[in-house]
Protein backbone atom coordinates (compact mmCIF):
# COMPACT_ATOMS: atom_id res chain seq x y z
CA UNK A 1 0.00 0.00 0.00
CA UNK A 2 1.30 3.43 -0.98
CA UNK A 3 0.23 5.90 1.73
CA UNK A 4 -1.02 9.21 0.40
CA UNK A 5 -1.44 10.33 4.01
CA UNK A 6 0.50 8.96 6.97
CA UNK A 7 -0.62 9.87 10.48
CA UNK A 8 1.85 9.25 13.27
CA UNK A 9 0.98 9.31 17.00
CA UNK A 10 -1.64 12.05 16.66
CA UNK A 11 -3.16 13.54 19.80
CA UNK A 12 -5.69 16.33 19.50
CA UNK A 13 -6.92 18.73 22.18
CA UNK A 14 -9.77 21.21 22.56
CA UNK A 15 -8.22 23.31 25.29
CA UNK A 16 -7.19 20.79 27.95
CA UNK A 17 -9.57 18.06 26.75
CA UNK A 18 -7.91 15.36 24.67
CA UNK A 19 -10.24 14.06 21.97
CA UNK A 20 -7.77 11.95 19.95
CA UNK A 21 -5.31 9.61 21.62
CA UNK A 22 -2.19 8.40 19.81
CA UNK A 23 -3.79 7.80 16.41
CA UNK A 24 -1.57 6.29 13.71
CA UNK A 25 -2.86 5.27 10.29
CA UNK A 26 -1.74 5.01 6.67
CA UNK A 27 -4.33 6.17 4.13
CA UNK A 28 -3.73 4.66 0.72
CA UNK A 29 -3.76 6.57 -2.53
CA UNK A 30 -6.73 5.92 -4.85
CA UNK A 31 -8.72 4.11 -2.21
CA UNK A 32 -11.82 4.92 -0.17
CA UNK A 33 -11.11 4.85 3.55
CA UNK A 34 -14.16 4.81 5.82
CA UNK A 35 -14.09 5.91 9.45
CA UNK A 36 -16.85 4.55 11.66
CA UNK A 37 -17.73 4.75 15.33
CA UNK A 38 -20.36 6.20 17.68
CA UNK A 39 -21.09 9.91 17.98
CA UNK A 40 -18.40 11.80 19.85
CA UNK A 41 -15.70 9.19 19.29
CA UNK A 42 -13.34 11.58 17.46
CA UNK A 43 -13.75 10.53 13.83
CA UNK A 44 -14.92 13.93 12.53
CA UNK A 45 -12.25 15.69 14.59
CA UNK A 46 -9.69 13.38 13.01
CA UNK A 47 -11.03 14.05 9.51
CA UNK A 48 -10.70 17.80 10.00
CA UNK A 49 -7.12 17.38 11.13
CA UNK A 50 -6.25 16.11 7.65
CA UNK A 51 -6.64 19.59 6.13
CA UNK A 52 -6.29 21.57 9.36
CA UNK A 53 -9.90 22.74 9.45
CA UNK A 54 -9.66 22.52 13.24
CA UNK A 55 -7.21 25.43 13.20
CA UNK A 56 -10.20 27.79 13.15
CA UNK A 57 -11.27 26.67 16.66
CA UNK A 58 -9.73 28.69 19.53
CA UNK A 59 -7.63 26.54 21.85
CA UNK A 60 -7.53 23.56 19.48
CA UNK A 61 -4.13 21.95 18.92
CA UNK A 62 -2.63 18.82 17.42
CA UNK A 63 0.41 16.90 18.65
CA UNK A 64 2.03 14.36 16.36
CA UNK A 65 2.58 14.29 12.62
CA UNK A 66 0.38 14.12 9.53
CA UNK A 67 2.35 13.58 6.34
CA UNK A 68 0.88 14.32 2.91
CA UNK A 69 3.15 12.77 0.30
CA UNK A 70 5.83 12.71 2.98
CA UNK A 71 5.57 16.39 3.99
CA UNK A 72 4.29 17.33 7.46
CA UNK A 73 1.15 19.45 7.04
CA UNK A 74 1.65 20.91 10.54
CA UNK A 75 5.10 22.26 9.68
CA UNK A 76 5.42 26.05 10.20
CA UNK A 77 6.06 26.54 6.48
CA UNK A 78 2.77 24.92 5.40
CA UNK A 79 0.61 27.15 3.21
CA UNK A 80 -2.95 26.50 4.35
CA UNK A 81 -4.51 27.68 1.09
CA UNK A 82 -2.36 25.23 -0.84
CA UNK A 83 -3.15 22.45 1.65
CA UNK A 84 -6.90 22.98 1.40
CA UNK A 85 -6.69 23.05 -2.37
CA UNK A 86 -4.96 19.66 -2.29
CA UNK A 87 -7.23 18.27 0.44
CA UNK A 88 -10.82 19.33 -0.21
CA UNK A 89 -13.85 18.71 1.98
CA UNK A 90 -17.54 17.94 1.52
CA UNK A 91 -19.60 18.55 4.65
CA UNK A 92 -22.52 16.76 6.28
CA UNK A 93 -25.16 19.20 5.08
CA UNK A 94 -25.02 20.69 1.58
CA UNK A 95 -23.72 24.25 1.88
CA UNK A 96 -24.00 25.93 -1.52
CA UNK A 97 -23.39 29.67 -1.62
CA UNK A 98 -26.53 31.81 -2.18
CA UNK A 99 -25.37 32.46 -5.72
CA UNK A 100 -25.82 30.89 -9.13
CA UNK A 101 -24.87 27.31 -9.89
CA UNK A 102 -22.06 28.60 -12.08
CA UNK A 103 -20.74 31.00 -9.43
CA UNK A 104 -20.61 28.18 -6.87
CA UNK A 105 -18.35 25.99 -9.00
CA UNK A 106 -16.28 28.93 -10.27
CA UNK A 107 -15.58 30.30 -6.79
CA UNK A 108 -12.51 28.23 -5.93
CA UNK A 109 -10.78 28.53 -9.32
CA UNK A 110 -11.33 32.28 -9.34
CA UNK A 111 -9.91 32.71 -5.83
CA UNK A 112 -6.85 30.67 -6.86
CA UNK A 113 -6.44 32.49 -10.16
CA UNK A 114 -7.27 29.39 -12.21
CA UNK A 115 -9.35 31.32 -14.72
CA UNK A 116 -7.84 30.08 -17.98
CA UNK A 117 -10.29 27.67 -19.59
CA UNK A 118 -12.76 28.27 -16.76
CA UNK A 119 -15.85 27.14 -18.69
CA UNK A 120 -14.20 23.82 -19.59
CA UNK A 121 -13.14 23.39 -15.95
CA UNK A 122 -16.68 24.03 -14.74
CA UNK A 123 -18.18 21.55 -17.19
CA UNK A 124 -15.60 18.91 -16.31
CA UNK A 125 -16.25 19.32 -12.57
CA UNK A 126 -20.01 19.12 -12.99
CA UNK A 127 -19.65 16.05 -15.18
CA UNK A 128 -17.42 14.40 -12.59
CA UNK A 129 -20.11 15.12 -10.00
CA UNK A 130 -22.77 13.61 -12.32
CA UNK A 131 -24.64 16.91 -12.35
CA UNK A 132 -23.91 18.41 -15.78
CA UNK A 133 -26.86 16.91 -17.64
CA UNK A 134 -29.25 18.19 -14.97
CA UNK A 135 -28.00 21.79 -14.82
CA UNK A 136 -26.24 22.59 -18.11
CA UNK A 137 -29.17 24.70 -19.32
CA UNK A 138 -29.63 26.64 -16.10
CA UNK A 139 -26.21 27.54 -14.76
CA UNK A 140 -27.43 31.09 -14.03
CA UNK A 141 -30.18 29.85 -11.68
CA UNK A 142 -29.70 30.02 -7.90
CA UNK A 143 -27.97 26.98 -6.47
CA UNK A 144 -30.47 26.94 -3.60
CA UNK A 145 -33.20 25.98 -6.08
CA UNK A 146 -31.60 22.55 -6.47
CA UNK A 147 -32.76 19.52 -4.50
CA UNK A 148 -30.68 18.47 -1.49
CA UNK A 149 -29.08 15.66 -3.45
CA UNK A 150 -28.23 18.01 -6.30
CA UNK A 151 -26.87 20.56 -3.84
CA UNK A 152 -24.54 17.95 -2.34
CA UNK A 153 -23.27 17.00 -5.79
CA UNK A 154 -22.80 20.71 -6.53
CA UNK A 155 -20.68 21.02 -3.39
CA UNK A 156 -18.65 18.07 -4.61
CA UNK A 157 -18.24 19.74 -8.02
CA UNK A 158 -17.06 22.89 -6.20
CA UNK A 159 -14.33 20.83 -4.52
CA UNK A 160 -13.39 19.06 -7.77
CA UNK A 161 -13.07 22.37 -9.62
CA UNK A 162 -9.79 23.17 -7.82
CA UNK A 163 -8.35 19.75 -8.72
CA UNK A 164 -7.63 18.34 -5.25
CA UNK A 165 -5.68 15.17 -4.58
CA UNK A 166 -7.69 14.10 -1.53
CA UNK A 167 -11.42 14.46 -0.86
CA UNK A 168 -12.67 14.37 2.74
CA UNK A 169 -16.37 13.60 3.19
CA UNK A 170 -17.99 14.11 6.59
CA UNK A 171 -21.30 12.21 6.68
CA UNK A 172 -22.04 13.38 3.10
CA UNK A 173 -25.27 11.39 2.78
CA UNK A 174 -26.87 11.89 6.19
CA UNK A 175 -29.28 14.57 4.91
CA UNK A 176 -30.11 12.74 1.66
CA UNK A 177 -32.79 10.27 0.62
CA UNK A 178 -31.81 6.72 -0.46
CA UNK A 179 -31.78 7.54 -4.19
CA UNK A 180 -29.49 10.55 -3.71
CA UNK A 181 -27.34 8.52 -1.33
CA UNK A 182 -26.78 5.83 -3.95
CA UNK A 183 -25.74 8.50 -6.48
CA UNK A 184 -23.12 9.87 -4.08
CA UNK A 185 -21.85 6.35 -3.35
CA UNK A 186 -21.54 5.54 -7.04
CA UNK A 187 -19.66 8.82 -7.55
CA UNK A 188 -17.19 7.86 -4.84
CA UNK A 189 -16.47 4.55 -6.57
CA UNK A 190 -15.80 6.33 -9.85
CA UNK A 191 -13.78 9.18 -8.36
CA UNK A 192 -11.33 6.99 -6.44
CA UNK A 193 -9.57 6.25 -9.73
CA UNK A 194 -8.32 9.85 -9.67
CA UNK A 195 -8.60 10.86 -6.02
CA UNK A 196 -7.95 9.57 -2.51
CA UNK A 197 -11.21 9.61 -0.53
CA UNK A 198 -11.74 9.55 3.24
CA UNK A 199 -15.32 9.32 4.47
CA UNK A 200 -16.78 9.56 7.96
CA UNK A 201 -20.08 7.71 8.23
CA UNK A 202 -22.47 6.41 10.88
CA UNK A 203 -23.93 4.11 8.24
CA UNK A 204 -22.02 0.85 8.51
CA UNK A 205 -23.78 -0.55 5.45
CA UNK A 206 -22.46 2.41 3.49
CA UNK A 207 -18.93 1.81 4.75
CA UNK A 208 -19.21 -1.84 3.75
CA UNK A 209 -20.54 -0.94 0.28
CA UNK A 210 -18.07 1.72 -0.78
CA UNK A 211 -14.80 1.53 1.15
CA UNK A 212 -11.58 -0.39 0.61
CA UNK A 213 -10.44 -0.03 4.23
CA UNK A 214 -12.30 0.83 7.41
CA UNK A 215 -11.19 2.20 10.76
CA UNK A 216 -13.19 2.07 13.99
CA UNK A 217 -12.82 4.99 16.38
CA UNK A 218 -13.79 4.54 20.03
CA UNK A 219 -13.38 7.19 22.75
CA UNK A 220 -10.75 9.03 20.73
CA UNK A 221 -8.72 5.95 19.84
CA UNK A 222 -8.42 4.15 16.52
CA UNK A 223 -9.07 0.69 17.90
CA UNK A 224 -8.87 -1.22 14.61
CA UNK A 225 -8.05 -0.48 10.98
CA UNK A 226 -7.98 -3.03 8.19
CA UNK A 227 -9.44 -4.06 4.85
CA UNK A 228 -13.18 -3.46 4.94
CA UNK A 229 -14.10 -7.09 4.28
CA UNK A 230 -12.06 -8.18 7.27
CA UNK A 231 -13.45 -5.48 9.57
CA UNK A 232 -17.01 -6.59 8.87
CA UNK A 233 -16.48 -10.36 8.77
CA UNK A 234 -13.30 -11.23 10.71
CA UNK A 235 -12.39 -8.31 12.99
CA UNK A 236 -9.38 -8.76 15.25
CA UNK A 237 -10.87 -6.92 18.24
CA UNK A 238 -13.93 -7.93 20.21
CA UNK A 239 -15.04 -4.31 20.47
CA UNK A 240 -15.05 -4.06 16.67
CA UNK A 241 -17.18 -7.18 16.32
CA UNK A 242 -19.61 -5.87 18.93
CA UNK A 243 -19.93 -2.53 17.17
CA UNK A 244 -20.36 -3.76 13.60
CA UNK A 245 -22.92 -6.37 14.70
CA UNK A 246 -24.93 -3.74 16.58
CA UNK A 247 -24.38 -5.13 20.07
CA UNK A 248 -22.44 -2.01 21.14
CA UNK A 249 -22.69 1.70 20.44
Amino acid sequence: MVPKIRVENLDFYYGTKRTLDDVSIDIAEHEITALIGPSGCGKSTFLRCLNRMNDTIPGARAVGRILLDGADIYAPTTNLSDLRQRVGMVFQKPNPFPQSIRANVAFGPQVLGLTAGLDARLERSLRQAALWDEVKGRLAEPALNLSLGEQQRLCLARVLAVEPEVILMDEPCSALDPVATLKIEELMRVLKADYTIVIVTHNMQQAARVSDRTGLFWLGELVEFDETGKIFTRPAREITESYVTGRLG
